[in-house]
């Protein structure tokens, strides 16, 4: 730790609100425990949840100074590790899952639980993976279920995780993969249809012969969860990982979903690392290694200098971003 300097620049808010918060600011390099790995950061990913953070949906800035840094997910070089790290190596290049945040920096530290060599993967895509891909890969696989053969329809088509998913879902065996957009002018790739978000509930069940589909991953909430349930086929699942909508508080009858054999059923990756965390590092383990040997393809993500991360986080509040979008650090 003695070669690393004492502060670094970061881009941090000291107050909830508009991306006008954002801050350009010195503040002190992370420091390490017995568990910790702190990485010189090339690239941070964005993510919709950073949006809510800055907002002040996860409550007050309370970090160092009175500052929070944003940022789940991160790419870069070891610079040190705690004398209880053994998965990663100082001056190897890493992919890593920030649960506290702490991203959107020159430098940032978590525990080596969430953190996996990036392999022969471009670091600026590596930065794209950490969040995404274990999000998408528990909800295709331990919340979904999701078999060969069966059919998932995926909110927010056009998002990072549903584009990682619909990829997950693909190379599972699913007979169908399709997608709602809030917008027509969001064509993702990778879909077997697309529908509108508004009107999606008698496309899905004319598309299917009115069978309806499997699984339905939503992170939306409100009247698209409520109609959700509506194109389930028998047992299918309605998988729950967000509310971008901003909804009222949604509840089902469980009389209902009794009667007409569906589940709900819920995600989030935040529950998943403090209870579970080698779930989190082996999906990451795994994402890395199917990105990288052509087994999950990938588009290239937008790259966005750091000191756009306002612009880019008004982008993402007003519907105007698809794909997925990394800040360059380094």
């Amino acid at each position: 730790m003695s070669t690393l300097p004492a502060t670094m620049r970061a881009h941090a808010f000291k107050t909830n609100g508009g991306p006008e918060v954002f801050e350009s600011i010195e503040l002190p390099v992370p420091g390490l425990d017995d568990r910790s790995v702190l990485i010189e950061v090339a690239f941070a990913g964005v993510n919709f949840a950073e949006v809510q953070h800055r907002r002040g949906e996860f409550g007050e800035p309370d970090g160092p100074g009175g500052y929070d840094v944003p940022g789940l997910e991160a790419s870069g070089c070891v610079v040190a590790v705690g004398d209880g790290v053994t998965e990663v190596r100082v001056g190897e290049e890493v992919a890593a899952y920030l649960p506290a945040f702490g991203g959107y920096a020159q430098f940032a530290v978590t525990s080596a639980d969430f953190v996996r060599p990036v392999g022969a993967l471009p670091l600026e895509v590596a930065a794209g993976v950490p969040c995404v891909y274990p999000t998408a890969y528990g909800l295709v696989s331990d919340v979904g279920r999701l078999r060969a053969g069966d059919s998932v329809l995926i909110h927010s088509a056009s998002g990072g995780v549903g584009g990682a998913a619909a990829r997950i879902a693909r190379a599972s065996g699913a007979r169908h993969v399709f997608g709602t957009v809030g917008s027509p002018a969001k064509q993702p790739a990778g879909y077997d249809a697309l529908f509108s978000r508004e009107a999606f509930a008698d496309q899905v069940l004319e598309a299917t012969d009115g069978r309806g589909v499997d699984l339905v991953l939503d992170p939306i909430g409100g009247p698209v969860r409520a109609a959700s349930l509506q194109v389930l086929a028998p047992f299918g699942r309605v998988a729950v990982f967000g509310d971008q909508g901003r909804h009222d508080d949604w509840t089902e009858d469980v009389w209902a979903l009794w009667k007409n054999s569906r589940a709900v059923a819920g995600y989030n990756i935040g529950d998943v690392a403090r209870r579970a965390p080698a779930t989190i590092g082996g999906h990451l383990e795994r994402a890395l290694a199917a990105l990288a040997s052509g087994e999950l393809p990938y588009e290239a993500p937008s790259v966005v200098p750091i000191a756009e991360v306002a612009e880019v986080h008004r982008g993402f509040e007003a519907g105007e971003r698809s794909g997925k979008t990394v800040l360059r650090v380094g």
